[in-house]
């Protein structure tokens, strides 16, 4: 997300390269990205036949429109692309377009959060699905606020300020949080501050499916979407929150996934002797594995770091056994699982696998007395 040295051609051209690195950094994260009007956060007008038919009024659905097949990116979101090609020559046009990010087809659910200062409002406007007293309605001043209140009525174990994700600051001073959705799992989009249907809170927007965000690093008139601190990934969509939103009527639909097959090798094929013992000591490992690989959809909170504990416990002991060819052999099918269902989380996941393994080394499973 760093402009490249720029020795020559001035501000402008540091401005294009950055838009350019941008759009080429988040497709490489596998968010689908499309322009936005240069020194805007709105989607780049399409071509002069779809504005037309826009402005008549006349059924112009994206699905059915060839603009989006040819390359154009008519239709805004609905456009976004992770082909190389088609982004270098989107972000090559002048004036430089912004970089938009399609939430719903990157598996995203980002909160926006507003910091406009118009408090305090009604405890009914704070939290619609929530019950908020008088006098914490009254601590509310902006969507900041809202979201703290959010995090501790919600029952959360993380209070909102040590939630470690990707964070976004505005241009106007708000924060845009982001979160990657449980594998299986599509949210909707809303806003804050329509209380007629889902909305999660005052001052607090949801982008999911059907939405777009602006991606960190494009700048507007306004000023620099600008990432804070170290963290430049997306956690997982925290439990509590996940149990908010779908209390509040984003969950759409929950699509049972199963581990990838990748995540859970076989390893009754990578132990030598295809006695029953061995047999038995593959089923006994993929089964740890799977119980890993399944948090992937899974929100956080969900037990992946005691799943991973066990596991590792498990292989350690089949290691010390001798059912399981070496130490490296389990710990590289332990990361593999850890990491497909919490990617940010590689460097606990090796200090979890560590240990487990250790204390499983210390009690050999034994087949006759572990079944």
């Amino acid at each position: 997300m760093r402009a490249a040295c720029i020795r020559s051609g001035g501000k402008r051209a540091a401005v294009e390269s950055r838009a350019a690195e941008v759009a080429a950094w988040c497709a490489r994260q596998k968010w689908p990205v499309f322009p936005l009007q240069a020194g805007h956060k709105t989607p780049r007008p399409g071509c002069g036949r779809c504005r037309q038919a826009s402005a008549r009024h006349v059924p112009h659905a994206p699905a059915g429109c060839p603009c989006i097949e040819q390359g154009r990116w008519c239709h805004g979101f609905y456009a976004a692309t992770l082909d190389a090609g088609r982004i270098a020559r989107w972000w090559s046009e002048r004036p430089v377009p912004g970089v938009g990010v399609a939430t719903g087809p990157a598996g995203l659910v980002v909160v926006d959060v507003d910091c406009h200062v118009e408090g305090p409002v009604g405890a009914d406007r704070v939290l619609p699905a929530f019950g908020v007293t008088e006098r914490d309605a009254r601590a509310v001043r902006t969507g900041w606020d809202t979201w703290n209140l959010l995090a501790r009525v919600a029952g959360g174990p993380d209070a909102a300020e040590a939630v470690r994700t990707l964070t976004v600051v505005t241009p106007s001073g708000g924060r845009h949080l982001w979160f990657t959705a449980p594998r299986g799992t599509r949210w909707a989009s809303s806003a804050g501050g329509d209380h007629s249907g889902r909305a999660l809170g005052w001052q607090l927007d949801v982008r999911a499916e059907g939405g777009y965000i602006v991606a960190p690093g494009t700048r507007t008139t306004a000023g620099v979407y600008r990432a804070l601190g170290e963290v430049r990934t997306p956690a997982r969509l925290p439990g509590w929150l996940a149990g908010a939103l779908e209390r509040t009527g984003h969950l759409l639909t929950t699509t049972p996934a199963r581990p990838r097959a990748a995540a859970v090798p076989n390893l009754a094929r990578r132990i030598a002797a295809p006695q029953a013992q061995s047999a038995w000591a593959g089923a006994v490992a993929a089964t740890a594995l799977a119980q890993v690989a399944e948090c992937e959809r899974l929100p956080e909170g969900s037990g992946w770091s005691i799943k991973l504990n066990r596991a590792a416990f498990t292989m350690g002991g089949l290691v010390a056994a001798g059912l399981v060819p070496s130490d490296a052999e389990a710990r590289r099918a332990l990361v593999e699982a850890a990491v497909q269902a919490r990617p940010q989380r590689e460097r606990e996941a090796r200090r979890i696998i560590q240990s487990g393994l250790v204390a499983g080394q210390r009690r050999p499973l034994n087949p006759t007395k572990d079944r």
